[in-house]
């Protein structure tokens, strides 16, 4: 009787044990993340984004934590596993998400992205597209979407032309291309107007302009409650804490004096995954 009493006592503990286990899962799973492409170092990703996630916290009542990736292979992993919430990043990427994990663009930074490949001005053998095939094109390493704009324009992966990454954003791909590293180069076309000078632009010629993409977006998965997309919208489009919370992204990308995010639209970004797949350096 006594070791029936005791065997009902230790069953009654597990079973409470199990009560309080069952009990804090939610609470962990409730946890929101959010996230960004691994361009900066840990510190500085923390001090761009980290304020935004603080202040989603506040507007969505659960917590928003930003989480680094380790590296480029990490970011692309988690994405593919679904592992964010939250994500700012270029519209290649939130693409693929919209197709594939079901989420939903809600802000966006003003503007749109295009890319120009240029060669020296004096290069008398390259006058069209297919001659690169075999060449050099410094661009930042994919999947940078600068690059992956270039490779888009050769189907065939085994008559391509060597991508040779540099890191260091399109101030060191320019420099590669100067030293001569390279038959060609890949730029943003905001990057050439503002960065380089009468005469730096005087010394290349444009090969290609790709189209204009829609600019870097924020998405959110189908755990964030579908009630709380509009307040993140209205937010970080009008209220003035969001815009100052998002201050880091938006002086990252745009300057000083750069605009506030904007509302962005779904059909936007519904065409623009294929940069990311079926090609040698997407996934």
């Amino acid at each position: 009787m006594q070791s029936m009493r005791k065997y009902k006592q230790v069953a009654l503990q597990l079973f409470v044990g199990l009560l309080f286990v069952l009990a804090v899962i939610p609470l962990a799973v409730a946890e929101l993340v959010m996230t960004a492409p691994p361009r900066e170092l840990p510190e500085a990703g923390e001090k761009i984004y980290a304020p935004l996630a603080e202040h989603l916290s506040q507007i969505l009542g659960e917590k928003v934590t930003y989480k680094h990736p380790q590296n480029w292979l990490q970011y692309q992993r988690d994405l593919r596993h679904d592992v964010y919430d939250i994500v700012f990043d270029g519209p290649h990427f939130v693409s693929w998400r919209l197709a594939h994990l079901n989420h939903e663009v809600l802000v966006k930074l003003p503007g749109t992205l295009e890319f120009v490949i240029v060669v020296n001005k004096d290069d008398k053998q390259v006058k069209k597209m297919k001659d690169l095939i075999g060449k050099k094109i410094c661009g930042i390493p994919p999947p940078n979407l600068a690059t992956l704009t270039v490779i888009e324009q050769f189907q065939n992966p085994v008559r391509q032309p060597i991508i040779w990454g540099v890191k260091g954003g399109f101030k060191s791909v320019y420099e590669s291309f100067r030293k001569g590293e390279c038959r060609a180069a890949v730029f943003r076309t905001i990057f050439c107007k503002k960065k380089l000078n009468d005469i730096d632009r005087a010394t290349m010629r444009v090969l290609y302009k790709s189209k204009a993409l829609p600019n870097q977006a924020i998405s959110v998965s189908p755990r964030v409650g579908s009630k709380y997309k509009k307040e993140i919208i209205r937010s970080l489009t009008l209220d003035e804490k969001g815009k100052q919370a998002a201050q880091g992204i938006t002086k990252r990308f745009g300057g000083n004096k750069a605009p506030p995010f904007t509302a962005a639209k779904q059909d936007e970004y519904s065409e623009h995954s294929s940069l990311l797949e079926g090609v040698v350096f997407g996934w």
